[in-house]
């Protein structure tokens, strides 16, 4: 990942409904949740929520998918992966200094995490 694109990433993410909504559609999982559903989730009128899911959708954090009348928004997990990765890439030349970070070295390890926040076998 380049620099540039990383800081096009963290900026989107640095406004609070922003952030907001990406940590939902995290939470959500791949399959996501529809418009009406974050907005109600979130207390966000529609014109703002359609605002701030078109920025977070132009930059590639989220993507949006039609059913019939409605879209369902999920986050790019791939696209979130990279960031993290990047992020921490050569942290503290090697060594291992972000326990929380560590437990969570994969993809697979942070899904797991996220619906396990202890780190504990399930």
């Amino acid at each position: 990942m380049k620099t540039l694109n990383a800081a096009e990433f963290l900026a989107a993410l640095g406004h609070e409904s922003r952030l907001a909504i990406f940590r939902l559609l995290v939470e959500a999982g791949p399959e996501g949740m529809n418009v009406s559903a974050i907005a109600e989730k979130l207390s966000l009128p529609g014109a703002t929520l359609s605002f701030h899911l078109s920025h977070l959708s132009r930059v590639g954090l989220i993507k949006g998918e039609r059913e019939s009348r409605f879209i369902r928004y999920s986050a790019e997990y791939g696209t979130m992966d990279e960031l993290i990765a990047f992020l921490t890439s050569n942290c503290c030349q090697g060594k291992a200094c972000l326990p929380k970070t560590a437990s969570c070295d994969t993809t697979a390890k942070r899904r797991t995490n996220t619906s396990n926040p202890e780190g504990n076998a399930p």
